[in-house]
Formats: C-alpha cells, sequence, structure tokens
C-alpha cells in the first residue's frame, strides 16, 4: 500500500447545480463517461452504448442487495419528532441505528412510530431502537419507512418514485441501507441484450451499511478503517470467475461494492469464500486481484468509492476525468450518470 496520502488530496470543487436530484425518466439514458487506461482515451456516450465495450466471455458482476426503507420519523410524548435511520439488526425486534432530535443528556426515549411503540436507548458506542410490535417489525419499517436518499440530495420529503428508483432493475435480497447506485443504469432490456452477445451475468450480494458512506475523517488514509459489511455469493459465481480469469477474460464489475466482494473473496492465496463480512478498505496503492473493468458513479470527494475508484485508474487520471466531467455537465453522485473504467 501507499503510505502517507493526506485525504484533502482526494477533494475537489463540485458546484451544486450538478448535484442530480431526481433520477433521469429512462434508465439507460444517463450519460457515460469512458476511460481507457492503456491509451489514456476519454470518450463521451449514452449509457446504453456501453454494450459496444463488452467481449463474448466477458463477465459482468452485479450486486443484487436491496435498499429497505431505513429511514424512519417517531414521534415524541411531548410531540417532538425524532429521525431515525437504521443501520444493523442486532437481536430481536432490537437494531442499531443514527438519531437526530433526542437530547444529549437522555439516555432513553420512548415513542410511536405510526402506531408502533418504540424505545431508543444510548450506549457507549452509539444507539439502538427495540420495537415493541406483534410480529416482524419489517412489517413497520415497510410500513413507515422511506427509502434512506443520501443527504446531498435536498428534497422536503421523499418522493414515491424513490421506492422504485432508488434500487436495482435486479435488487433481490433487502439488507442494503444505501443503494449500489452503478447499477441504477441497467434496465431488464439492455442486460437481456449484454446476455445475448455472450456476456455471463453473475450477482453477489454486499449489504451496504455506514461504512460505506461515511467520509474519512482521518488525516492519514492509511489509517482509516472500514466497518464491516456482509456478503454472499454462490459456489456457481466463484467457479465462473476462476474459469473466466484461466481464460483470459475480463470480470467487469459493477459497482464499487461489487469490487470489495469479488476481491475479499478471492484475497485469501487464491481460495475463495463464499459468504462472510469484509472491512477491505482499498485506496490508491492497492493490487487488484481479479477485477479488469469497473462501472462506477462519481463519488463524493473524501470518500471510500472515490479512494477505490482512484485506486483503479490512478489518482492523476482520476482527477483529469472528474474535471472534464465537470466542464462538459456531468450529473454527479446517486442520481447522476455513469463512468466505465477499462
Amino acid at each position: 500500500m501507499k503510505e502517507g496520502m493526506r485525504i484533502e488530496e482526494f477533494d475537489y470543487i463540485l458546484p451544486k447545480k450538478m448535484i442530480a436530484q431526481y433520477p433521469l425518466e429512462d434508465r439507460a439514458s444517463s450519460r457515460l463517461f469512458v476511460y481507457e487506461r492503456s491509451h489514456r482515451r476519454i470518450t463521451h456516450l449514452f449509457f446504453r452504448d456501453i454494450i459496444k465495450f463488452f467481449k463474448r466471455g466477458d463477465v459482468l458482476v452485479l450486486n443484487e442487495s436491496k435498499v429497505f426503507p431505513a429511514r424512519l420519523k417517531g414521534k415524541k410524548k411531548t410531540g417532538g419528532a425524532v429521525d431515525i435511520l437504521l443501520l444493523k439488526k442486532i437481536g430481536d425486534r432490537k437494531w442499531s441505528c443514527l438519531i437526530k432530535g433526542m437530547r444529549s443528556k437522555v439516555d432513553a426515549l420512548d415513542l410511536l412510530i405510526g402506531d408502533i411503540k418504540a424505545r431508543i436507548m444510548r450506549e457507549k458506542d452509539g444507539f439502538y431502537i427495540e420495537f415493541f410490535c406483534q410480529g416482524d417489525e419489517y412489517d413497520t419499517i415497510r410500513k413507515y419507512g422511506e427509502m434512506p436518499l443520501p443527504p446531498y440530495i435536498k428534497r422536503k420529503e421523499g418522493d414515491v418514485q424513490d421506492f422504485e428508483r432508488y434500487q436495482t432493475v435486479y435488487a433481490k435480497t433487502e439488507g442494503s441501507i444505501a443503494a449500489p447506485t452503478a447499477g441504477f443504469h441497467f434496465t431488464d432490456s439492455l442486460l437481456e441484450e449484454i446476455e445475448g452477445i455472450g456476456v455471463n451475468i453473475a450477482k453477489i450480494t454486499l449489504h451496504i451499511g455506514k461504512g460505506t458512506f461515511s467520509l474519512i475523517r482521518e488525516e492519514n488514509i492509511e489509517h482509516h478503517e472500514m466497518e464491516s459489511e456482509y456478503f454472499t455469493t454462490t459456489p456457481d459465481v466463484i467457479d465462473l470467475i476462476k474459469r473466466a480469469k484461466a481464460e483470459g477474460k475480463r470480470v467487469v464489475a459493477c459497482g464499487t461494492s461489487t469490487v470489495r466482494t469479488v476481491e475479499t473473496i478471492f484475497s485469501k492465496n487464491g481460495t475463495a469464500e463464499y459468504e462472510g463480512y469484509t472491512d477491505l478498505f482499498i485506496f490508491p496503492g492497492y493490487r487488484f486481484k481479479v477485477v479488469d473493468a469497473l462501472i462506477t458513479n462519481f463519488h463524493l470527494p473524501r470518500s471510500t468509492p472515490l479512494l477505490l475508484v482512484s485506486a483503479f485508474m490512478g489518482k492523476e487520471n482520476l482527477m483529469l476525468c472528474y474535471g472534464e466531467a465537470i466542464e462538459k455537465g456531468y450529473r454527479f453522485y446517486s442520481y447522476g450518470d455513469a463512468m466505465l473504467i477499462i
């Protein structure tokens, strides 16, 4: 790993107007910024054109984790509101969470979520919430929850379309509190076209948690520690990737969460694990073992996804491409445009 890199090296200035607030009506009509590393060549296309860059025998790896409506509003006995972001299930009807609206000296708070009683408890390492409901608390979460849009999407209230659009078309297994946004641009028909030219589509699951979207606070990036996130795949997927590498075919990862999962799976001297937790932090100096090409969105300054992309394409190349994307008016972040790095 390259030592001594400082987090301010990964700052850039983005005009607020370039932060996408809504998704485009047609997923595949997002713009596509293509960077070919071998030639340092930049091409500007639309996402639907990505099929031109696939070859027969490539493996396209997708993260099929599904976002659940993890943002809840609680009502205190006084009538005041508490904003809750669920993070991780830690017990029977108990979740770790982030809280806004609870006084710093209060250690326990009873409240209502809709018509369901709940209690927030403060502990040394944060907060947890307990639901006092009959049956599965997921029923309460789905009934009263909102999609956990990131804070740079500035809206007074969530939009009903977010339940569909803050989700990939292939999302399957609930568990993420942030979406694998690089996959937003795929449609069912585009995936069928890609399969039709002989590309193998493999699906893994990594449930994205707080660790992926938290900005890096450490001055020296190598001191940052990722929070662990659960991943799983199948032996068939592992065999497909192994076979592709053995035959000299490319592994194309859709999204930084997919990269971290695939690189974790194949990290232990070539012995693959198909289930577990990963706290793999990829930053410049990392040597990629599996991934040959990357589909991604444009990421926040000082974020772990930005450092992963920098590790994949080189920091100078990253800043060059981001500068051109800003100049060309690309839409940034979750609902923004896409980038393909070959």
